[in-house]
């Protein structure tokens, strides 16, 4: 009976800290995270800023997996590359270990005080994303609870002859450690709750040191496997970054496991706390690790490419639209969506090249958008084609309002690509032949209306799939403010203009077209947020104001 409470209460606070991890991901996530995306996503111009970005990301996310996860998406889309998401995913890794050291350093005290807070924060604010940031709180909160837990459930252990001799042959058999470890990182989706686990049996004195460091590494390479697992229906660009990061952790273990005594005893030399010890050699084995493979993430990246090599399929036509689906309207309109999804990681594409090729006067980049574009007219063609079939086999009222949102969606997408490539696209044309240059004002607000309107995009997509009402309240907003930024450019222009400055007078019209067109595709863009307004019941017929 007494074996049976102790299970319980560790198991139960094993299950704390997962949701605990899972509050402050679902937290930031609503807090900040088309900033985290957009900062992924921009944040590896550079192997170093690479590195930092993956750490940064996976502190405020506490999930290297979610990291991991984002980054191969856009590998997958063209906007990372292979070598960058490799440098990234090492910085995760150290991300979750320091994480892990922050836990254990004995703020369990401050558990009732984030909770407090974060319940605070999140009933006394309207706002989606301070929301968020008390959700985080409470998870932060709950994080520390579970390690008191675990330290509470795990004292019992120490006369547990049961689980002494169950130790003692995993002691004498650290292979098999590593493997049980890994398995129980895998089945829990993360090795910071096997690593606190292990730390929780460390401080009661029932593991060797030899055995720890076992249980440890095998905890990194269990939660090396959940992104591999997610990910493996991905494009082969997706797959190759998660199966790399397990082949690093792999490999590292492998060069790690024999010398396990050997790192411990000189561990337990430093003047560190001893209890400490797991989570002091999860962080050293990361950093090492990190190390190491640094200056070969090209070769990696070029093995994986051969390793997992591109697959033959249709790059234009559509993947998703599934003709036997018709027959289930649920699983038909969810092919619709992740059609339409596509078509608006097409138009990114677009963007992105639109935008490099105006910072960077290089017309090369423009040349698959004409491509890009009969990509886009193609696709939105064959949803509303699909959907107006499906149509005919009597949808019910959600179905079919449903279906009037991914077609009226797909067709503002479309109609953002026309504008990109007939309107954005031949204005730098020009600005490049003609050689002709902005005044660092004109440029500059041009260039943060470009990134407006890019993590716009990114918000919108988001709001197609979720249906949040906050935030597609909040792209309307930004809507507002995207034609504030709009008059305000064009305002300072004529300024400039009459004060004579002559880089404004050579790109007078350039400035102002680029302006509108810009800011028809943010109006483009916040289309998708009005129907799920209106449902909500926030949304006047008319914005004009009522006469006195």
């Amino acid at each position: 009976m007494q074996s049976t409470i102790v299970m319980v209460n560790l198991f139960g606070a094993v299950a704390l800290l997962l949701f605990g991890l899972s509050l402050v991901k679902e937290g930031v996530t609503r807090a900040f995270g088309s900033r985290l995306r957009a900062g992924l996503a921009r944040g590896t111009n550079g192997s170093l800023r690479a590195f930092v970005t993956g750490l940064i990301a996976t502190l405020a996310l506490q999930s290297s997996t979610a990291t991991a996860l984002m980054t191969a998406s856009f590998v997958e889309k063209g906007l990372v590359r292979s070598r960058m998401a490799q440098i990234v995913l090492l910085g995760a890794n150290i991300g979750t270990a320091m994480t892990a050291w922050i836990v254990a350093i004995g703020i369990g005290w401050l558990s009732p005080l984030f909770i407090l807070a974060g319940v605070m924060m999140h009933r006394m604010s309207r706002s989606s994303a301070r929301q968020g940031a008390g959700f985080a709180l409470v998870g932060i909160g709950l994080m520390l609870l579970s390690l008191e837990l675990l330290g509470t459930a795990t004292e019992p252990m120490r006369e547990s002859q049961a689980l002494a001799a169950f130790l003692g042959m995993l002691d004498n058999a650290w292979p098999v450690a590593l493997l049980f470890s890994a398995g129980l990182a895998f089945a829990s989706s993360s090795s910071l709750a096997m690593v606190m686990l292990v730390l929780s049996l460390s401080s009661a004195g029932v593991l060797s040191p030899g055995l720890t460091v076992a249980l440890v590494l095998g905890a990194n390479l269990g939660g090396a496997i959940p992104p591999v697992i997610a990910t493996l229906p991905a494009a082969p660009g997706a797959r190759r970054v998660t199966i790399g990061n397990l082949i690093v952790r792999g490999i590292g273990c492998l060069i790690a496991l024999p010398l396990a005594g050997l790192n411990a005893d000189i561990l337990q030399g430093l003047p560190l706390p001893r209890q400490n010890l797991p989570v002091d050699v999860h962080l050293l084995f990361n950093l090492v690790v990190a190390l190491i493979a640094w200056p070969f993430a090209g070769l990696l990246s070029r093995m994986m490419s051969r390793l997992v090599p591109d697959e033959e399929v249709s790059e234009t036509g559509p993947r998703y639209l599934d003709d036997a689906a018709l027959d289930t309207p649920v699983m038909a309109l969810s092919g619709a969506t992740r059609e339409v999804l596509r078509v608006g990681d097409v138009i990114e594409g677009m963007l992105l090249r639109a935008s490099a090729a105006f910072n960077k006067n290089d017309m090369s980049e423009l040349g698959d958008i004409g491509t890009m574009e009969k990509q886009v007219d193609l696709l939105q063609q064959e949803v509303k084609i699909f959907l107006s079939r499906l149509g005919r086999h009597g949808l019910n009222e959600e179905d079919g309002r449903r279906s009037i949102v991914i077609i009226d969606y797909a067709i503002n997408l479309e109609h953002m690509g026309d504008i990109i490539e007939k309107g954005l696209c031949e204005q730098i044309r020009k600005k490049v032949t003609n050689g002709l240059k902005f005044s660092d004002d004109g440029y500059q607000e041009l260039k943060n209306l470009f990134d407006l309107t890019l993590d716009n995009l990114r918000i919108a997509q988001t709001i197609f799939v979720s249906r949040n009402a906050d935030l597609a309240r909040h792209l309307i907003e930004v809507k507002v403010d995207v034609r504030h930024m709009e008059k305000r450019s064009a305002e300072r222009h004529l300024e400039r203009l009459r004060d004579g400055l002559l880089e404004s007078l050579q790109t007078s019209s350039l400035h102002l077209d680029m302006l509108r067109d810009l800011k028809r595709v943010n109006a483009h863009i916040a289309s998708v947020a009005y129907p799920i307004v209106e449902e909500s019941g926030l949304l006047t017929e008319s914005r004009l104001r009522p006469q006195a």
